[in-house]
């Protein structure tokens, strides 16, 4: 019944990036018509190659929107969190019921979706969870058949449960693994020293053409050049710093360029005691005065 759960997602599901990720790595998992699943907030961030933070915020994306529920009295293999899809068993169960059944099923909930079968689920290894034994007040009542779904999460610890998992991780593949410092909103910030040149980047100044009119020696000049201008600059996500350096290389100019300073027959660089509007007008009255091959 995966392929049923996963068609809705692709078909119905208003989701979209990381939570679109993470609840068709859910509905991969779906054993039955009930539409009830088992993951670990581990095997999503592997999965969807995102960090154990987004994979919780987009977990409660999933859940406000109502496109997920999470099953806290029942549990998976190795502990794992237990979730459901409620609005795609509502669709399989209606697809099920047939045309003649339709009306019906719109004025109210399926029984397959209000009722788990918990004897279905434990052929996938999904059972009640077991409620320790509490020395005052004894053990509580046995879960029912039904289950119980919640629409929030519960409160989550502080601090990472997961060790196999980095606490921050790229969320995209095309994203250089240099490029992978996340803040608290789940986007990369890094210093203009921490930043690489990325794939992506390079392949730029090869299609503008930057990379043949600098030269590999001139890019490099160019590169050290905005490193030293940016360094004391707050940090950026790897975006905003690599449309920064696109703009500062495109208007970087070649190395062979001559040098503003430069007189003809004379000394490169700037007179001595000279100011910088006065070595410009020297330079620009030393190139009127340079003969063309024109005069009479």
């Amino acid at each position: 019944m995966s392929s049923e759960a996963r068609e809705w997602v692709w078909e119905h599901s208003s989701s979209r990036g990381t939570a679109r990720l993470v609840l068709l790595s859910i509905a991969d998992r779906v054993a039955d018509d009930q539409c009830v699943s088992w993951a670990s907030l581990s095997s999503l961030a592997k999965r969807t190659h995102a960090s154990v933070s987004t994979v919780r915020e987009a977990i409660d994306r999933l859940v406000d929107a109502g496109e997920l529920e999470q099953l806290d009295d029942l549990t998976g293999p190795q502990r794992s969190t237990v979730y459901r899809l409620p609005l795609a068993a509502k669709a399989v169960a209606e697809t099920a019921e047939g045309d003649e059944n339709a009306s019906h099923a719109s004025k109210g909930e399926p029984e397959a979706v209000s009722a788990l079968r918990i004897s279905a689920l434990r052929r996938c290894g999904i059972r009640p969870r077991e409620v320790p034994e509490s020395p005052v007040r004894g053990r509580k009542p046995a879960v029912p058949e039904s289950g119980r779904s919640r629409r929030k999460p519960a409160p989550r610890r502080t601090g990472n449960r997961h060790s196999d998992v980095p606490a921050t991780g790229t969320q995209n593949r095309s994203e250089p693994d240099l490029n992978r410092r996340y803040s608290s909103s789940g986007a990369a910030v890094l210093s203009a020293a921490e930043w690489q040149v990325d794939p992506a980047t390079h392949t730029w100044t090869r299609q503008q053409g930057h990379l043949d009119r600098l030269g590999e020696e001139g890019l490099r000049a160019a590169d050290a050049k905005w490193r030293a201008h940016r360094a004391a600059h707050t940090p950026r996500a790897a975006e905003a710093w690599a449309a920064d350096w696109r703009s500062w290389v495109a208007r970087e100019h070649a190395p062979s360029r001559p040098n503003l300073y430069t007189v003809p027959g004379k000394n490169t660089t700037a007179p001595g005691g000279m100011t910088r509007t006065q070595a410009h007008t020297a330079a620009l009255l030393a190139a009127l005065d340079e003969p063309t091959g024109t005069e009479g």
